[in-house]
């Protein structure tokens, strides 16, 4: 069993903010798979469902991002849950919008979400990150993740939460036996940015035709 966590500030207000892309992709990820309905529980809101051969628990914190921790840390010593068994999604400035870094274990880097949970139950979870880029100046990064995101930011957000929640069953399959989250994170890439389609190349004969075309069409 692996517990899914999605960080967020809950309600209204805060809803569409790039700080609560965590809460997006876990709610895209419990929609797509078709889990149970959320109800309250562990300072917070949980469901459960399967990911592919993995049962798996969904959490949204309702603690305010700075301590999200304290919902964690109830649900992991409930199910009596390794670190390891937790999988975190959150914000990250650091990566271009649309981009996602998957790691086990390191530093909050200035996250108060994670530096909660790192308090709460350790470092040695799982971090999907999700990113948001980063403002022009370090004083208005905090403005930057309470904004809404912005109509131009609908596009590569909406690929990007669907092709999460399409690939979690190839994330939670990787890290359950010991990956990395690797071929997570190339499916993601190639759905959020898929590789440019092949020029066809013209055939001698066609090419000829149509300049021969051309020369008729300007006389």
């Amino acid at each position: 069993m692996l517990l899914l966590v999605g960080l967020g500030n809950p309600g209204a207000t805060y809803a569409n903010n790039r700080h609560n892309i965590g809460f997006m992709a876990v709610d895209a990820i419990a929609h797509s798979h078709r889990f149970s309905p959320w109800r309250g529980r562990f300072q917070g809101v949980m469901c459960e469902g399967t990911v592919g051969e993995h049962k798996i628990l969904a959490l949204k914190p309702a603690t305010y991002m700075n301590l999200s921790g304290q919902s964690v840390g109830e649900a992991v010593r409930f199910y009596k849950l390794s670190p390891e068994a937790v999988i975190v999604l959150y914000d990250e400035i650091e990566l271009e919008p649309g981009r996602v870094k998957v790691k086990r274990g390191g530093g909050s880097a200035g996250h108060n979400g994670i530096r909660s949970i790192d308090a709460h139950i350790g470092y040695d979870y799982w971090r999907v990150r999700l990113g948001v880029g980063r403002p022009g100046h370090k004083d208005a990064v905090k403005g930057h993740v309470l904004e809404d995101f912005a109509k131009g930011d609908v596009g590569w957000l909406t690929t990007l939460l669907d092709a999460v929640a399409d690939q979690a069953p190839e994330l939670v399959a990787d890290l359950a036996r010991g990956g990395d989250g690797n071929r997570f994170m190339t499916k993601v890439m190639l759905k959020t940015n898929p590789p440019p389609p092949k020029k066809e190349k013209t055939a001698p004969a066609e090419k000829a035709g149509a300049e021969k075309a051309d020369g008729t069409d300007e006389s």
